[in-house]
């Protein structure tokens, strides 16, 4: 029970601090402040396209984007980033629920979250991403 409180709870406040965010940015291109969430995920949303998942190194989708299509990624495997590199900001756009593990082995000891695939949006993860998992629908 733990476990699913703390991923609600840490979804709630990565969009909180988004939201809180781009409220207090100011206007992007003569945008009003209020607009500006969307015209950030905009930006966003183009840095990584449908059918990919796409993993920053640093918060806000800063850093080298890394991408993974399902074409080349097995489905409910484990995939581990590359040694020594780890994310901390993702979009799932693969149209399927993706588990994100601060383990590099996808253990269920450490820190583990599983966000939908119709388009989630994190730019802050509640820990340091290190490996994956794609689900069947």
């Amino acid at each position: 029970m733990r476990l699913h409180t703390f991923r609600t709870t840490a979804l709630l406040t990565g969009l909180l601090a988004a939201l809180t965010a781009a409220l207090a940015a100011p206007p992007v291109l003569g945008i009003p402040a209020a607009h500006a969430a969307t015209s950030l995920r905009a930006h966003a949303s183009g840095a990584c396209d449908a059918g990919q998942l796409c993993l920053w190194p640093k918060p806000d989708f800063g850093g080298g984007r890394r991408t993974y299509e399902l074409s080349d990624t097995d489905i409910e495997s484990c995939v581990p980033l590359p040694k020594g590199s780890s994310a901390a900001a993702l979009a799932n756009r693969t149209g399927r629920p993706v588990t994100t593990y601060q383990s590099a082995e996808c253990a269920e000891t450490a820190e583990f979250d599983t966000y939908p695939g119709g388009g989630s949006w994190v730019p802050r993860s509640p820990y340091r991403v290190r490996a994956f998992k794609v689900w069947e629908r």
